[in-house]
């Protein structure tokens, strides 16, 4: 039976004018743009005002929706522009689009041939990365570009298995490439010495290499300052590795030897400490100094199964690692709290994702609060604290559509800027509004 909306011409306006509020991009002062992996500050936090506590059930109204491709990359916002990738099987082309980040409208696509070699052949994984004027991408077989953001025009590239001899990882070419002043820093996992790069970002012309490790992992390089020192952190699947980021200069090594180079989330800080965690080899604890750079470990989790897992087995996701816990999401789907001085377990829960391996969800922190993309689709406002889970709201962000085991997922981080979220699945990205009235 047909729902009926009966009102008065007021009430009505005032329906409207609430949807609107809801649905019509809002742009303050305040915005932030999300130009790389993690956001502004590499960290995969959100510090965006003016954002709404709550979601309405349902589906969530989108500004726009534009057509795209398979892949799993995330979505890099700036300036005004959207740039994402994507991969077009009955043209076996992958493609680097730039979007207007107000109507989803195609500025520029460049599209070039690619022939899959790699397990889940479907999509670049790498979110790009703009600086300025430029948009860094990397493709699945490691095709590398630089292009300018306006017109879409080639700076320079680089063929990684071409120019560096590069043994693709079992997945591909995933982590996405960092900038650092008038350096892009990458992974390429070349021989002689050159699992890491230093580029020219305006030239592309390399500056130096480092690390003798042909196992390239998937884990975006990092720079984080301990006691002043800033240090570049590749956590590669042989090694978690500090440099200076100037040179490429060895600070220390920590050998961590990770079961099929699953070397995925970010390596996070917290003062003079570093976590990381595996699939299967699980967490470890490091505490890193700077007088001389140094490292060691405090602690590690006791089990090398994804099955009997004691700590935080993570396949994907980037955990939040605070002062006194971490959070984040284990091998078969359990969101779990640790005690960040010991690694105990604190609590564990399935209700923001569910039961299965490989189960993925994304943590964004936000102010108090935690903004969760699980790979059902959903979006969750929830409180992460030592008590417990918190579920404050959930919504419909997209339709999941990549199978995986008995399932669909959505395997693609997106970018919180603008005061929305840009997500995509194989079909569509999407943006919602999420500004606060």
């Amino acid at each position: 039976m047909p729902c009926r909306f009966s009102a008065t011409p007021t009430t009505w306006m005032s329906f409207c004018f609430a949807v609107l509020l809801f649905v019509i991009p809002l742009r303050s002062s305040s915005a932030d743009d999300w130009p790389q992996w993690g956001g502004p500050k590499r960290d995969c936090v959100w510090r965006e005002d003016g954002i709404v506590e709550s979601l309405p059930p349902g589906p969530l109204p989108r500004v726009w929706s534009t057509p795209l491709g398979e892949g799993y990359s995330g979505p890099a916002v700036a300036d005004g522009r959207v740039f994402i990738t994507d991969y077009q099987p009955a043209d076996r082309q992958e493609r680097v689009l730039c979007l207007n980040a107000e109507t989803g409208k195609v500025l520029w696509q460049h599209a070039y041939d690619v022939r899959y070699t790699v397990s889940y052949a479907h999509g670049p994984r790498a979110t790009p990365v703009v600086d300025g004027n430029r948009v860094y991408t990397i493709g699945t077989q490691g095709d590398m570009f630089c292009f300018d953001v306006e017109q879409g025009e080639i700076l320079w590239k680089k063929d990684f298995v071409e120019e560096y001899g590069t043994a693709l990882p079992n997945w591909g070419m995933a982590a996405s490439p960092l900038v650092d002043d008038e350096q892009l820093i990458t992974l390429v996992g070349g021989s002689d010495g050159a699992c890491l790069v230093s580029f020219d970002k305006m030239t592309g012309q390399e500056l130096w290499r480092a690390i003798d490790d042909p196992a390239v992992g998937y884990a975006p390089p990092v720079i984080y300052e301990f006691d002043g020192v800033r240090q570049l952190i590749a956590w590669h699947p042989t090694a978690i590795t500090s440099l200076n980021p100037q040179t490429g200069e060895k600070y220390w090594e920590f050998p961590f030897d990770v079961r099929v180079g699953l070397t995925v989330p970010m390596p996070q800080q917290q003062g003079n400490r570093l976590f990381v965690t595996s699939f299967y080899n699980g967490p470890r604890m490091l505490e890193v100094s700077s007088n001389p750079p140094a490292a060691k470990l405090i602690w590690r989790g006791n089990s090398d199964s994804e099955k009997k897992t004691d700590g935080l087995h993570s396949i994907m996701p980037t955990p939040i690692f605070t002062e006194s816990h971490i959070y984040g999401v284990c091998s078969f789907g359990q969101l779990r709290c640790l005690d960040a001085q010991q690694g105990d377990r604190v609590w564990e829960t399935f209700e923001a994702t569910g039961e299965d391996r490989w189960w993925n969800a994304f943590l964004i922190p936000h102010k108090d609060r935690v903004f969760i993309c699980n790979e059902q689709g959903e979006l969750i406002i929830a409180r992460l604290t030592p008590e417990g889970y918190e579920e404050l709201s959930r919504a419909e962000l997209l339709e999941p559509t990549r199978k995986v085991r008995r399932r669909l997922t959505i395997w693609s981080h997106p970018a919180f800027a603008m005061q929305s979220v840009f997500a995509r699945n194989d079909k569509e990205i999407v943006r919602v509004n999420l500004a606060a009235e």
